[in-house]
């Protein structure tokens, strides 16, 4: 009943969540009962009845027959009366369960940025920041903040004039008196310039590192909306940062524009703080003060220290207050690869050490100064109450995360029942702890946080549990062959017996977190069932006790502290530098685990564990071989779906111009060509399911300026590497890269500064491509243009990054007339477009066409869950569906690639190569274009390839189809009305 009842009251929340926020809801006056904490208040009561009346449901020992004798006619009565009620009650909890999700859905949309406006408005900033700026990095900074006082932009703000604004001058619109939580990014400003590093707008927005939680600046922004759940699918690692910022209270994104030179002083500020601003809140900001000059103590010199002192200081300031913002973005991949992210957050571990720490140093004060206090208050409860105060100030210190939150009030809840002395469990107290903080807000439901820490508690308690009942009985004879071995012997057993218990808890927690961390993550590291056997043990023990002592010594004598940082940060770089060695091993190099994972098989997971999590004999442990198998057949079917199906994935890059493209196509022998080409397919395709091309291009049009990519090698690599895991791919037939680069060719004079500028810029595909011949095995790579500083390019890289893998591979010319093809002719691959040989950068670019013999999927990749990759949506020719040819027994069907950046590539087709293409006896099933919208292809071009379907990537219409569907329109009405002129004529 409890645990029935307490899952129910979490599914039914979020499914409320998931429905409201999926579909438009009214905004009703229920908002007004959230903001008296009405609901939340009264369900934490009904709980307590609920549990107090289960209570009688548990029969009591009889110990005269003459009482139970008497009220043997009461008891049926009675024990229906308190079924009903306990029913009531529990329908009751639901619905409120569920009601205080809906409500807390309409006070988020009714306080939300609806749409995009530029602003200007005084800015109050919420605790410290997740990032911090700079320029030398390329990271950006981000804050919570709060903007009030707002009114619309309507004309360009200079520092000046925001260091001479007032909030009276904002107080003049009395209509708006609207508040914001949102999230201020800044970002450093793109320019091919070296100067531009150090220009005004960077050196102005740098003095955003140096803003403390609570104060306040004028700054004009520009307001967006959050992006909802659906955009997500855009994103290429498939984080939905809609959610992520909704489980932060977050209403909208703020870009920041111009802000003033400094925050304002207190007297101003403190006139506009409200008077509903509680001691609690300024108690919070002076903790997040606290914590900012302790990041600042860390960030003193940062520019003059090397990368990797840099990074170990990092993770050292996140091990002590949480703070993640000095942490770039290849330590937090290093960290994911070890599998060992999860220590870098602020977890019961350093809570519950810090409290037991502080609790005995009292308790032994009070031992020698004053003992008398134990006549009226017993120990345990004076350690208990300073646990309890330590916990809770060091939850606030560390952010409130929900790890640091539950182990703050399981110590108040655990010491409560042992006060109370009520037959309560602490697994049931965990339980509850996970609803009470559900229902205190709901969208803590969609953290990860939450769901990992309170499942990873529960897994070890159980674990406890059952590893202490069944070694009672070893405990004896280990005793004794411990007397009768030699002390050394007993010292080697005594470690190994600690190692297999580590081992044995490691593996229990690796298993059964394992499909959690699919489904919320899409991939997990098999690196972290080993690196966390000594990891665990190093943080837990070293690591983090003396930083908590070098905090505490901080607040005494900041010289003894920075001793104990010093030997802290070396642990933590020598560390990094086991884990870089581990990882690069080449032979195990495959450390990612990549199974997509929906609900479906997170139940059969839990059906196939759950005899096992029951009390041993409850139920029989064969019954979960149905739901094992079963899940093991819905794991290979979803893997078979992947590589079976001849399926062209459009993968997200972030990057609106830079476009990512995988060919699936499986092999499937035919009995005539097998006989033709035995030997080949025994060489070539014997071991081979499926055959997998990489297309990558770079559609910025060469006639017009625009923004210079943010995308670097690296990240490309890295989330390509991620996409190919998640759909099977674990090798590469080839990688065509269709647009030409400047800094691979040395043989090109030319006087074009934009081109000469944006040299670095053009080898990031290239680049990429290095980076992923390190990872997977490639075996061709097609480059456009030409690609005679490729070898150069190759060692270089393998230099900076100390690879030791000596594989090199060679660029191959893309260019117009290669063509390859499977022995069976099911697929071929052809090259349209490009010469290499003109010295006109502009006609280098390489237009591929894939010609296939089974239809083809096209898909638009889902990052969040590769398995519901939605269909692209095509638009469909007037003109090609009117006039459609009678298909062959044996058509094809067509996938034309483009990736044309200037006009002339198409021009030079129409001239060279248009008598040649015309194939008439060549029949298309269906012939459908994939480019991006600003391609330079013509209408005549279109008609002569004989398209039928245009898709875009970056979804907008090609202005080229629309004017072909309008003049097929035009050429229908004409026949139309010809054809009826005709009947009429011949009417009498």
């Amino acid at each position: 009943m409890y645990w029935l009842l307490g899952g129910l009251i979490i599914v039914f929340m979020m499914g409320v969540l998931a429905v409201a926020d999926s579909m438009a809801m009214p905004i009703s006056a229920m908002i007004d009962i959230a903001n008296t904490a009405i609901l939340p208040l009264s369900l934490v009561p009904l709980a307590i009845i609920l549990i107090v009346l289960t209570q009688f449901n548990i029969p009591a020992i009889n110990t005269t027959n003459a009482s139970s004798a008497s009220s043997r006619n009461a008891k049926p009565v009675f024990r229906i009366f308190n079924h009903i009620l306990i029913a009531i009650i529990a329908i009751g909890l639901i619905t409120g369960s569920a009601l205080q999700a809906l409500v807390s859905h309409q006070r988020a949309e009714a306080t939300k940025v609806t749409e995009p406006m530029r602003v200007q408005a005084l800015v109050t900033i919420d605790g410290i920041s997740d990032s911090v700026y700079d320029v030398a990095t390329d990271s950006g900074y981000r804050q919570v903040a709060t903007i009030s006082h707002i009114l619309p932009l309507v004309s360009e703000l200079t520092t000046e004039d925001l260091d001479r604004m007032t909030v009276a001058d904002l107080d003049k619109d009395k209509r708006n008196d609207r508040k914001y939580r949102v999230l201020l990014n800044a970002y450093p400003k793109q320019s091919s310039k070296p100067s531009s590093k150090n220009s005004p707008d960077n050196s102005q927005l740098a003095r955003l590192n140096h803003l403390q939680p609570g104060a306040q600046l004028f700054m004009s922004l520009t307001l967006a909306p959050l992006a909802t759940s659906e955009q997500a699918i855009n994103n290429p690692t498939g984080f939905d940062s809609y959610r992520w910022l909704r489980g932060r209270h977050i209403d909208g994104v703020a870009n920041i524009l111009v802000t003033s030179t400094s925050p304002l002083n207190n007297v101003h500020s403190s006139a506009v703080l409200s008077s509903s601003e509680s001691y609690f809140k300024r108690f919070r900001t002076r903790i997040d003060q606290g914590r900012w000059q302790l990041r600042q103590h860390f960030y003193q010199d940062w520019a003059a220290q090397t990368t990797a002192a840099q990074q170990a200081k990092a993770v050292t300031l996140s091990l002590l207050t949480g703070d993640r913002s000095l942490i770039n973005r290849d330590t937090k991949d290093l960290y994911q690869l070890a599998g060992i992210s999860h220590l870098l957050a602020i977890s019961g571990t350093h809570v519950l050490f810090l409290a037991i720490v502080l609790a005995g140093t009292a308790a032994l004060l009070f031992d020698r100064l004053c003992p008398k206090v134990y006549r009226y208050v017993p120990r345990w409860q004076v350690r208990w109450w300073v646990m309890i105060g330590a916990a809770f100030v060091y939850a606030l210190f560390t952010g409130f995360d929900v790890p640091a939150a539950r182990t703050a009030w399981m110590l108040l809840a655990i010491g409560l029942v042992r006060l109370t002395l009520l037959p309560i469990s602490t697994m049931r107290v965990l339980f509850a702890l996970a609803v009470l903080m559900a229902w205190q807000d709901p969208y803590v439901l969609w953290q990860a946080g939450y769901w990992l820490s309170f499942i990873a508690v529960a897994l070890l308690l159980k674990y406890d549990d059952t590893a202490y009942k069944y070694s009672q009985p070893t405990v004896t004879p280990l005793a004794a062959s411990i007397h009768k071995t030699s002390a050394a012997n007993a010292l080697a057993q005594r470690i190994w017996i600690t190692f297999e218990r580590i081992f044995k808890l490691q593996f229990w927690l690796f298993i059964t977190l394992l499909p959690i961390t699919l489904l919320l993550f899409g991939k997990a590291s098999l690196w972290g069932l080993i690196i966390n056997l000594f990891a665990i043990g190093l943080f837990g023990w070293v690591i983090v006790p003396l930083n908590l002592l070098a905090g505490l010594c901080y607040l005494l004598s900041p010289a003894l502290a920075n001793s104990i940082w010093t030997l802290v940060i070396a642990i933590v770089a020598g560390l990094h530098e086991l884990i870089i060695w581990l990882t690069s091993a080449a032979a195990l190099s495959k450390a990612w685990l990549y199974t997509p994972v929906n609900t479906a098989i997170l139940l059969m997971v839990l059906l196939s564990i759950l005899p096992w999590l029951l009390p041993r004999g409850f139920v029989s442990r064969w019954l979960t071989l149905p739901p094992l198998t079963l899940l093991m057949m819905t794991i290979y079917a979803n893997q078979q779906s992947l590589v079976t199906i001849p399926t062209l994935y459009v993968l997200p890059t972030g990057d609106r111009y830079v476009s990512a493209v995988l060919l699936q196509y499986p092999i499937v022998s035919n009995d005539k060509t097998s006989k033709d080409n035995n030997e080949q397919l025994s060489v070539t395709d014997n071991d081979k399911r499926n055959t997998s091309w990489l297309f990558l291009a770079d559609h910025r049009p060469t006639t017009t300026r625009t923004m210079p990519s943010t995308l670097t090698a690296d990240k490309l690599a890295t989330t390509l590497e991620q996409q190919l895991g998640s759909l099977s791919v674990d090798t590469l037939e080839g990688i065509i890269v269709q647009s030409s680069s400047v800094g691979l060719t040395a043989t090109l004079t030319t006087d074009n500064k934009r081109t000469a500028s944006h040299t670095l810029t053009s080898e990031l595909l290239p680049m990429t491509v290095a980076q992923l011949n390190q990872r997977l095995p490639l075996s061709q790579y097609w480059q456009a243009g030409r690609s005679d500083r490729w070898p150069d390019l190759q060692r270089a890289y393998k230099g900076v990054s100390q690879s030791k893998d000596e594989s090199n591979i060679s660029a191959q010319h893309c260019e117009q007339g290669k063509i390859w093809q499977l022995p069976t002719g099911d697929l071929s691959i052809q090259v349209l477009t490009g010469w290499r040989k003109i010295g006109d950068t502009s006609v280098w670019d390489c237009t591929v066409a894939i010609d296939t013999r089974l239809p083809i999927r096209l898909l638009k990749y889902n990052a969040a869950e590769p398995l519901k990759s939605a269909p692209i949506t095509a638009q469909t020719l007037m003109s090609k569906t009117q006039s459609k040819a009678p298909q062959a027994e044996e058509s094809l069907a067509r996938i034309i690639l483009n990736a044309d950046t200037h006009q002339r590539v198409w021009q030079m087709w129409s001239l060279l190569c248009l008598p040649e293409s015309l194939d008439e006896n060549t029949a298309y099933s269906e012939a459908t274009w994939l480019g991006h919208s600003a391609s330079h292809i013509t209408a005549d071009v279109i008609n002569r390839q004989k398209i039928h379907k245009i898709i875009t990537y970056d979804d907008k219409a090609l202005e080229v189809a629309l004017s072909l569907d309008t003049i097929a329109n035009d050429a229908i009405t004409e026949n139309t009305i010809a054809d009826t002129g005709d009947i009429g004529d011949a009417l009498p």
